[in-house]
């Protein structure tokens, strides 16, 4: 006997490849590896080189950026090209929905 419960989670009909790789992406987390790898991609083209060293960028949660930072005085540099910085993330990245960064200190165990 199917239960309500079972017969939601039965396909319809037959389903797109497209849709069936990217739920597999979804179970197996490739797509928040891929992500990840994006971001830190777009994270070094946004940011400036002397800055991109001291700096990693974490999860995206609600539209806002974590970034681990190695000093506080990388805060306040970010504090001031956080305008430039979200305008070349949203570029690169619209799909994320960046809408903001908010930096924080490394653990100086784990480093940035």
């Amino acid at each position: 006997m199917v239960t309500q419960h079972n017969r939601s989670r039965e396909p319809r009909g037959p389903q797109s490849i497209g849709r069936i790789v990217s739920q597999l992406m979804a179970r197996t987390g490739y797509d928040r590896e891929q992500g990840s790898e994006a971001l830190a991609t777009a994270w070094r083209q946004a940011v400036p080189e002397q800055l991109a060293g001291y700096s990693r960028p974490g999860l995206v949660r609600r539209g806002v950026l974590e970034v681990f930072v190695t000093h506080s005085a990388i805060v306040q540099e970010f504090a001031f090209l956080k305008p430039t910085v979200l305008a070349s993330l949203r570029t690169s990245l619209p799909a994320a929905g960046i809408t903001d960064i908010r930096c924080r200190l490394a653990d100086s165990a784990a480093g940035p």
